[in-house]
């Protein structure tokens, strides 16, 4: 186990796109773990721990501008430092 004292605070929101005013490099250079509903998830693009939801890709579908498409999925959404 890391030491958590030492690691940024998990903020509310967070993105892994770096165009998104949610990205933030600090707490993504550490393992994070992601759950939703007490399953854990690795395939997580984007989290709120306040309004409870997720985003993921849907599958190997792209948006026009060659993006993963995302859909939200909603439930107790819980995040740690691995």
């Amino acid at each position: 186990m890391n030491d958590t004292s030492t690691l940024p605070p998990l903020p509310d929101r967070l993105s892994v796109d770096p165009r998104s005013p949610f990205h933030n490099v600090d707490v993504l250079q550490n393992d994070i773990g992601i759950k939703i509903n007490d399953k854990e998830r690795r395939d997580v693009e984007e989290y709120c721990v306040s309004e409870g939801w997720i985003k993921v890709a849907a599958g190997k579908t792209l948006d026009r501008k060659g993006r993963p498409m995302l859909i939200k999925l909603t439930g107790r959404v819980e995040v740690f430092y691995k």
